[in-house]
């Protein structure tokens, strides 16, 4: 079984190929981030735009890479939310143009649940061993950070999310504050690999036995210490700064993740998304889990299409087909009700 997919949820422009749901014939990416550096973020309507050039040139590519005609495919899966709702837009109707053109079935994918299928993909033999249910999943990027508990494939218990920042969020508004560039969180990693994590004594927000998250608080830290320290010297000392934002953070990652898996008898733990590209949270969890921990290949914890066509044949496999009229959703939780099959 052999999948397209088309992701453009956000800033990054990505078509893949993936056969069976697991082994990666191609993968091809179109990244926004210089051209949304200068606003310190993701300018909507911009990225929108640079959909429309970059997705059948991408979908090509792809195509290309995995020395295949449509012809030779089972489906085409596409990000259909959540994500920014112009530029969902470009790569349904995009996904849609295609299966209409070559009479496959279309398969409408959740983000989230892409992040989640990244941890089952692969380049090269052997392929790695698969997550053992349940599983504990911690979700955690630049939009959303969620504690999710996946007792089987396809089914979703969402225990608990972040009540304001994301975390990845947090990490490019903490970032700005320290004078980092934009995305924050690589920026905040290589500034903090020479600091102190220890420098500063940020706040954990562990909201009692909630599974929730909150890094507003931590933000507001930052942001005071940041303005004692611009008032007191002319030199930030950015290192210590982004080394003890980072801990802080990570803790409250990390101890949460693994009480939750504790208490609901988790087998394994996964971590994706965006922000588990970050080297100390990959440590920290992998250091401290008594389970087995999955973490995405680096390629594959950023937005991409792999995940996208992971978890469409996944869907695909089970009976889903979506019609032609399907919308976009651009806040489409990850929950069962969200994704009993077609």
């Amino acid at each position: 079984m052999r999948i397209l997919a088309i992701e453009t949820s956000c800033d990054e422009t990505a078509a893949a190929v993936v056969e069976d749901g697991r082994k990666l014939l191609s993968s091809a990416v179109a990244s926004q981030v210089d051209l949304h550096a200068q606003y310190g973020g993701v300018f909507p309507e911009m990225a929108s735009r640079q959909h429309v050039l970059a997705v059948y040139p991408i979908v090509q590519q792809a195509l290309k890479e995995a020395h295949l005609s449509l012809d030779e495919l089972d489906a085409v899966a596409v990000t259909r939310g959540p994500g920014l709702p112009g530029s969902l837009v470009v790569g349904v109707n995009a996904a849609k143009g295609l299966a209409l053109g070559s009479g496959l079935p279309l398969v409408g994918v959740n983000h989230l649940e892409g992040h989640i299928y990244a941890a089952w993909l692969y380049r090269q033999e052997p392929p790695p061993e698969e997550p053992r249910f349940p599983i504990l999943a911690l979700i955690v990027s630049g939009g959303h950070t969620e504690l999710v508990l996946i007792r089987e494939h396809l089914r979703y218990e969402r225990l608990g999310g972040t009540l304001d920042d994301a975390a990845g969020e947090a990490f490019d508004k903490a970032a700005r504050m320290m004078g980092l560039p934009y995305p924050g969180g690589p920026a905040i990693q290589r500034a903090g690999a020479e600091g102190d994590p220890r420098a500063f004594a940020f706040p954990r927000a562990w909201l009692g036995d909630s599974w929730n998250f909150s890094f507003s608080g931590l933000k507001t830290a930052v942001l005071r210490q940041v303005q004692s320290l611009k008032a007191q010297r002319e030199t930030l000392p950015v290192p210590d700064l982004a080394a003890s934002f980072e801990a802080a953070v990570v803790e409250v990652l990390v101890v949460k993740t693994l009480r939750a898996a504790e208490r609901f008898g988790a087998a394994s733990v996964l971590v994706a998304g965006g922000v588990s590209a970050n080297r100390r949270p990959r440590q920290e969890i992998s250091l401290r889990s008594p389970l087995p921990v999955h973490i995405p290949p680096l390629e594959f914890c950023t937005d991409n299409a792999a995940m996208i066509a992971a978890a469409g044949s996944r869907r695909f496999a089970a009976g889903q087909r979506d019609a032609l009229g399907m919308d976009v959703l651009p806040s489409w939780p990850l929950s069962e009700m969200a994704f009993a099959p077609m």
